[in-house]
């Protein structure tokens, strides 16, 4: 029982570590555990957790975590069946299963705790309090950062008033919560979301192209505005294409020391291309795919400022282009195209 809560604190000082929060922020959670015990079979707990701790202001810092309490209620039920082998106290270890995600980052904890010996009464609920010491963690990934509570296991010594075993000596519980509540006990994107202002080019190889790129770049996600390629066929035919790369689903990456590699995946729609001055193209043309780049920071690149920022993308073929399309996808359709910018921080 005490296992239980013991586990939930340990959860809540996990979670405590990984909060990108004020100092001295509270935690407090109720929860519902449904455990086994000898004689008695399955019995529901009621578990309270409460804890605050300290975090850093940005990915890479360290969290920690104080003033962890963790009270467990023990039913009626529970306390009869421990007077009914004659225990007059109880005592234990427990061990806490949370997950710990941090942007790309999946960490599975057990976290280590002690359940405080307490007087078994003879009848009526009471209570048990547990708690535990958990490492400072360091959370290296800015962008949604998750604690979420799995199992507990208990291992529980139930002793008579002269301190000798009870006929149950020392058994292990595994604990699981109850359907219908939420796991997640802490939540949030780590880390102040920087937002920069984008100047640059991307190269656009088989048309032997330099579009300007400018937009905004925020946290690992780029918003680039909408930009026009000029290149000529042949050498000599004039034309046209207008870029639109926009952000295609949930954008990740990771900080690398004072820098980052942001793994976009992009859209890429050419809303108008044109030879001769004429348009080629129907309006709804786009690359049939979405396009990942890697964009890492260059050498120099600070978060505070900013910096160069650069990465390699592939074309995929083009569709909905219209009558021209399998043309002007042999056109733009290639690998090494690059992006080649400048982030300034606003």
């Amino acid at each position: 029982m005490r296992t239980v809560r013991s586990l939930l604190a340990a959860c809540v000082i996990a979670l405590a570590v990984v909060t990108p929060a004020s100092a001295s922020t509270p935690i407090d959670k109720e929860l519902t555990f449904t455990c086994p015990f000898p004689l008695i079979g399955l019995q529901k707990l009621d578990v309270e957790v409460k804890a605050s701790f300290e975090v850093p202001s940005a990915p890479g810092g360290t969290f920690t975590t104080a003033d962890l309490a963790v009270a467990v209620t023990v039913p009626d039920k529970s306390t009869r069946g421990l007077a009914l082998v004659g225990a007059a106290s109880i005592e234990g270890t427990a061990s806490a299963g949370v997950t710990l995600a941090n942007g790309p980052l999946t960490l599975p904890l057990a976290l280590p705790l002690t359940v405080a010996k307490t007087v078994v009464p003879a009848s009526g609920p009471f209570t048990t309090n547990a708690s535990g010491s958990v490492p400072p963690v360091q959370l290296p990934n800015a962008g949604r950062t998750t604690l979420t509570i799995g199992g507990f296991s208990a291992r529980l010594t139930p002793k008579k008033a002269d301190g000798s075993f009870t006929g149950l000596g020392s058994f292990t519980s595994d604990c699981t919560l109850d359907a219908g509540q939420d796991p997640v006990l802490l939540s949030f994107d780590l880390g102040a979301s920087r937002d920069y202002a984008v100047t640059g080019s991307t190269t656009l190889k088989t048309l032997g192209a330099t579009a300007p790129v400018t937009g905004s770049f925020t946290g690992f996600s780029p918003a680039f505005d909408r930009t026009r390629a000029e290149f000529k066929v042949f050498g000599f035919v004039p034309g046209t294409a207008d870029l639109q790369f926009s952000p295609d689903g949930p954008q990740t990456g990771e900080l690398t020391g004072d820098g980052f590699v942001a793994h976009a995946k992009l859209a890429l729609a050419l809303p108008q291309v044109t030879l001769f001055g004429l348009p080629v193209a129907d309006a709804g043309c786009r690359a049939s795919a979405p396009i990942p780049v890697d964009l890492k920071t260059g050498n120099g690149f600070t978060l505070a400022s900013g910096g160069s920022v650069g990465g390699q993308y592939a074309i995929p073929a083009l569709t909905g282009c219209g009558t021209f399309t399998a043309y002007l996808s042999s056109l733009v359709q290639s690998d090494g195209n690059t992006f080649a910018i400048t982030l300034a921080a606003r």
